[in-house]
């Protein structure tokens, strides 16, 4: 009896006989499917005959430039050295006062928004506090030391920060197993079941992206559209190529004269502005007694390789507004945009502007969206001539970006936050992923067609084409921003990584027209998708001009909740009168079927 206990007392973690055999068998597992995992993985990344792409996204000559740069000027990383050596030092110094049992202030924390050093043990258990702030000063000294190096271009510079940052965000201890305590935890505790699923779950999404990990945000099996997302009642009133417009039920007896119409962005489906009830702009738009039209866009594919930013104005913004008025016996009707959309709405007012049609669009509301790209962003890095080379090259046969290249390249802006949190959850904790209809949208991705997405990205990001009068010509019309004089309503997220506020803010220099611009807290969706009925958040008014979105924000009013609202009594007196509610369709108009419309029911 005491050699049994004995025997039992030497096996780690406190583990019976049988623990340990469930413990070999996962690790047998994890082998198994580690091996499974290289092979397909390499057996995936080159089509047969095909060259492979070497270094498409031009981040080599931005490197080579760094390294060059930091060997011309060795003091300054010398001084960098000294100074993390010194860090470091403190950190040891802490660390032994800890020891000995003294209270110590940590040497550096982590953001108040940075959620991967959340649980108690990144503090309470002396060692991982110490592999966190190792981590995080390391970090930071990477970045400051990249950064502070003088002689690079805009470009080169702006590119070595970014992939320096992915870099870093990839290393935290928080994505390896043996340094984060909840999976350790975990590991023990579910004698490495934990693990074994995740590679599981690593294989499957390895499939599923034919070779790329098509990493799971939340689970597709949870909604529906139709179903429990993109349920606002409404009709299908036109369909042509290129886009579905939907009506809505009216929720009012009476509504305002003049129609709402909204244009999403092509880059994604048109549904961000109707997920659940609660979270539905457009019902929400219903409710204060517009009649609102929203547009779905096709989801393109090698049919529409040659449809250009011109086509979204022609067979896009055009008949939609003609679908508006006719349906409603309208002279005018109230636009929204969103991000890309909000782009060529700007475009599409200049070009009334010349056609002696301008009234037609009696006012325009921006969402988190750009005109003046100068400042656009991270997102400026992947638009040099080698990289618009490159998508060109992937692009030419299959006629169209896919829609998950774009998804990644907006996840890599807030890696932490939309890929490494879910590698943790789905990989190295084993979970399936919470069902979140914000999330579900945003894996629901769109394809771009190949024309269209190279047009906009050397127009827009590359060249700044639509701030310079006649540059940009759209079916025969030289596009001028100064020719705009119709009433908008600008809105921004204060951390908007897509559209900066700060790039948002310079459509205050374009137009012509009354202007009211509001910042939103959050970002590029959540900002913008801010329901009153959430509390959520805070909004900033200001009715003075200034130079600068920093200018603007130091005699701006702080708001609480959403600014919903504050667009509603602006929109409402841009409305017209009250008239009996309108059914779907009218006239030549018919309903072609219920909403959400079959376009959006296309998989990518």
């Amino acid at each position: 009896m005491t050699a049994d206990n004995d025997d039992k007392n030497d096996l780690p973690f406190g583990y019976s006989e049988e623990d340990m055999e469930a413990f070999s068998r996962n690790f047998a597992r994890i082998a198994e499917n580690g091996a499974r995992l290289v092979t397909e993985f390499m057996e995936s990344q080159t089509p047969s005959g095909a060259a492979p792409m070497i270094d498409p996204l031009n981040i080599a000559g931005s490197f080579t430039q760094l390294a060059a740069k930091m060997a011309a000027n060795p003091e300054k990383v010398i001084e960098a050295q000294t100074a993390l050596w010194q860090d470091y030092l403190k950190l040891w110094e802490n660390a032994a006062k800890r020891a000995a049992g003294e209270k110590t202030r940590p040497v550096i924390e982590p953001d108040k928004t940075d959620r991967r050093f959340k649980g108690a043990d990144w503090s309470d258990n002396q060692i991982f506090d110490f592999i966190k702030q190792s981590y995080l000063l390391t970090a930071k000294h990477v970045q400051d030391c990249v950064h502070n190096v003088e002689g690079l271009s805009r470009q080169d510079a702006a590119k070595v920060d970014f992939y320096t940052r992915q870099y870093v965000d990839a290393m935290s201890p928080s994505n390896f197993a043996l340094t984060n305590p909840e999976v350790l935890k975990a590991t023990i505790e579910e004698k490495g079941e934990n693990l074994a699923r995740g590679f599981e779950n690593m294989l499957e999404d390895l499939q599923r992206g034919q070779g790329k990990p098509a990493l799971q945000m939340t689970d597709p099996d949870a909604f529906e559209v139709g179903r429990n997302i993109a349920t606002t009642p409404g009709k299908v009133v036109f369909r042509n190529e290129l886009l579905e417009l939907i009506q809505y039920a009216p929720t009012t007896e009476e509504v305002y004269k003049t129609p709402l119409l909204i244009f999403p962005p092509w880059i994604n489906k048109f549904y961000i502005l109707d997920l659940t009830e609660q979270k539905s702009f457009v019902r929400w738009a219903a409710e204060q007694g517009h009649t609102v039209f929203i547009v779905s866009w096709v989801n393109p594919d090698e049919r529409h390789a040659e449809t250009g930013f011109e086509d979204y104005l022609t067979k896009g913004f055009k008949p939609a507004l003609k679908a508006a008025r006719k349906i409603c016996g309208a002279e005018s009707v109230n636009v929204i945009g969103y991000c890309v959309a909000g782009t060529m709405l700007a475009a599409a007012l200049a070009y009334l502007a010349v056609k002696g049609k301008a009234d037609q669009v009696n006012s325009a509301t921006f969402f988190t969206a750009q005109v003046d790209f100068e400042e656009a962003g991270e997102l400026q890095i992947f638009v040099d001539d080698k990289q618009l080379e490159a998508m060109e090259r992937l692009t030419r046969d299959i006629g169209y970006l896919d829609g998950q290249a774009m998804a990644q390249t907006f996840n890599m802006l807030r890696s932490n936050d939309l890929i490494w949190s879910f590698v943790v959850n789905n990989y190295l904790l084993g979970k399936e992923p919470f069902p979140f209809d914000l999330l579900y949208w945003n894996s629901d991705s769109t394809r771009l067609p190949r024309a269209m997405h190279l047009y906009y990205l050397k127009n827009m990001y590359q060249e700044n084409n639509l701030v310079k009068p006649g540059r940009i010509v759209l079916d025969g019309v030289p596009i001028d921003l100064s020719l705009v004089e119709t009433p908008c309503y600008i809105q921004a997220g204060k951390e908007d990584h897509i559209a900066p506020a700060p790039s948002v803010f310079k459509i205050l220099d374009q137009f012509k027209g009354p202007m009211r611009f509001v910042l939103a807290g959050s970002g590029h969706i959540a900002g913008v998708v801010n329901p009153p009925s959430a509390r959520k958040y805070n909004y900033w008014t200001n009715a003075k001009k200034a130079e600068t979105l920093e200018g603007w924000l130091e005699g701006a009013t702080e708001h609480p909740g959403s600014w919903w609202p504050d667009w509603q009594k602006w929109i409402s007196r841009k409305s017209g009168v009250r008239v009996p509610a309108r059914a779907p369709g009218g006239g030549k108009y018919k309903p072609l079927g219920d909403a959400p419309g079959t376009y959006v029911a296309v998989k990518s």
